[in-house]
C-alpha cells in the first residue's frame, strides 16, 4: 500500500468500525425499547385499573377511610407520572433508533462509494481522494450538530419541563388537592404538546413517507404542515411525471428543501415563497423561490460564517457529492432563487 492510498485505506478502516459500533448500538437500543414498551403497556394496565377503581370510589366516598382515598389517588398519580415518562422515553429511544439506522444506512453508501473510489483512485487527479475525504467528514459533522441542536432545542428541553411539571403536581397533591388537579390537567396539555414535538422531530430526522412513499409525499406533506407555522404564502407546484428515485437522491432533495424553506422563514423576511419539483427525463429539478430581501450571493459565498448561516454549505456539498448542479439568483432587495438538478 502507497502513501497516496493510506488515507482512503483509513477512512476504509475507520467506516467498518463506526458500522459495526453502529450496529451494536443499535441492537442494543432495540432491545431497550422492547423492555420500555413492555413496562409501558405494564403501567398503561395498571393505570387503567386504578383509574377504574377511583371511579368506583367516587360512587361511595362517605363510606371509604380518607387514608385509602388519598392512597388510591396517589398511586394513580404515581403511575400516570411514570406513565408519561416511560412513554417519553419510548419516543425518544425511537427516534435514536431511526437516527442510528439512517447512519447505518449512510455508511452503507459511503463505504460502497469508497470502495468504487479505491478501485479508481490511481487513475484519479491529484488530490481527489482528500477532497472527498474532507467533504465526507464536513458532511458527517454538519449533521451530528443539526441532530444535537434539533434534540436540545426541542424534545430535550420538553422532557425536562415534563419532569418539573410532574414533580409539581405530586408535591401539590398532599397540600392542595384542587390545584394540583389543574397542574394535572397542564401537565396532560404538556404531555400532548411534546409527543406532537418528538413526532415532528422524528419527521425531520428521518421521515417515513419518504421510503414508503416517496420524495413528493414527503415534501407535500412537510410543506402543508410548513403553512400553519410561517407568516409568509407557502406553495408547491409538481410537474413532468412523478417517479421514484434512489433513496440517497430523494433523502438529499428532502433535505435541500427543508434547508431551503427554513432560511425562507429565518432570513427572507418574505411575503410568499413556493417551491418547484419538475421531474424531466435527465433528472429532477428543484427550485424554492421567495420574494425576500435577498443577498449577494458573492459576498455570501466568499464568507465562511455567512455561508454557514443559509445552509449553502451543507447544500453544496450535497449536489456536488450526487453529481448535480446547483444555482443562486439573489441580490439585496429581489429575493432569492436556488435551483438544483439531480441526475436520474
Amino acid at each position: 500500500m502507497t502513501d497516496q492510498t493510506m488515507p482512503l485505506q483509513d477512512l476504509l478502516d475507520y467506516c467498518r468500525a463506526e458500522q459495526e459500533a453502529a450496529q451494536r448500538q443499535l441492537s442494543e437500543l432495540q432491545a431497550l425499547i422492547r423492555q420500555t414498551s413492555t413496562d409501558v403497556e405494564r403501567l398503561a394496565q395498571r393505570s387503567l385499573h386504578l383509574t377504574n377503581q377511583i371511579k368506583q370510589m367516587e360512587s361511595r366516598l362517605e363510606s371509604i377511610p380518607p387514608a385509602e382515598i388519598i392512597e388510591t389517588y396517589q398511586s394513580a398519580m404515581d403511575v400516570q407520572k411514570r406513565l408519561w415518562l416511560m412513554r417519553g422515553q419510548l419516543e425518544k429511544f425511537q427516534g435514536l433508533e431511526a437516527h442510528l439506522q439512517r447512519y447505518l444506512d449512510t455508511l452503507d453508501r459511503i463505504l460502497s462509494t469508497l470502495t468504487l473510489v479505491q478501485e479508481e483512485v490511481s487513475t484519479s487527479r491529484p488530490g481527489v481522494e482528500s477532497s472527498l475525504i474532507v467533504r465526507l467528514f464536513e458532511a458527517q459533522e454538519q449533521e451530528r450538530q443539526r441532530l444535537v441542536r434539533q434534540l436540545h432545542d426541542g424534545p430535550a428541553q420538553a422532557l425536562t419541563n415534563l419532569v418539573l411539571q410532574a414533580e409539581i403536581c405530586e408535591r401539590l397533591f398532599q397540600r392542595d388537592p384542587e390545584r394540583a388537579k389543574a397542574e394535572l390537567a397542564a401537565l396532560k396539555s404538556a404531555v400532548v404538546e411534546t409527543f406532537q414535538r418528538m413526532r415532528e422531530f422524528l419527521f425531520d430526522i428521518r421521515p417515513m413517507s419518504l421510503d414508503d412513499l416517496g420524495l413528493v409525499p414527503t415534501v407535500r406533506r412537510y410543506v402543508e404542515a410548513l403553512k400553519d407555522k410561517v407568516k409568509f404564502s407557502l406553495n408547491l407546484q409538481i410537474s413532468g411525471e412523478e417517479r421514484r428515485m434512489a433513496a440517497h437522491q430523494e433523502a438529499a432533495l428532502f433535505r435541500i428543501v427543508q434547508e431551503l424553506l427554513t432560511n425562507v422563514r429565518l432570513h427572507a423576511q418574505a411575503s410568499q415563497a413556493v417551491v418547484r419539483l419538475a421531474f424531466q427525463p435527465q433528472g429532477v429539478r428543484l427550485e424554492v423561490e421567495d420574494n425576500g430581501v435577498g443577498f449577494d450571493v458573492e459576498e455570501a459565498l466568499g464568507n465562511a460564517s455567512r455561508r454557514k448561516t443559509i445552509g449553502l454549505t451543507s447544500i453544496h456539498q450535497w449536489v456536488e457529492m450526487l453529481g448535480g448542479q446547483l444555482s443562486i439568483t439573489s441580490a439585496p432587495g429581489k429575493g432569492t432563487r436556488v435551483t438544483v438538478f439531480l441526475p436520474s
